[in-house]
């Protein structure tokens, strides 16, 4: 069973930079993609990053290219998402998961697997 952790929230200001780490276990993952989706409050959860475990291919949201990073550690099946620029707008609940597949998705209903969730507070 896949096990995901996130960690690395917390609050930073407007302009400045926080890196999320999502710790995954439970097999193997080089047939995965893995994703982050955030959800603020009264909104929708909405798609953030995507990347491919195997290839590193990567697909992202509009509000957040050019401006946020996704990678993977495959030794230490690790994902990571370095966000710069931080504006208000980015708060939210920030979670990881994981999907069958090594395509990179932006359809939140393709993931099987979620973390828990960490918050993200960024103030103006």
């Amino acid at each position: 069973q896949v096990h995901l952790v996130e960690s690395g929230g917390g609050s930073a200001q407007a302009g400045g930079s926080l890196r999320l780490s999502c710790a995954a276990s439970g097999r193997s993952f080089s047939n995965y993609a893995m994703g982050w989706f955030r959800q603020a409050p009264g909104k929708e959860r909405e798609f953030v990053a995507a990347i491919s475990w195997s290839s590193g291919g990567t697909v992202f949201a509009d509000s957040v290219k050019g401006r946020f990073t996704i990678s993977r550690d495959s030794a230490k099946n690790t994902m990571y998402l370095q966000m710069n620029s931080l504006k208000p707008d980015d708060t939210a609940v920030y979670y990881c998961a994981a999907k069958w597949g090594s395509t990179p998705s932006s359809s939140m209903g393709r993931y099987d697997d979620w973390g828990q969730g960490t918050q993200v507070t960024v103030s103006s």
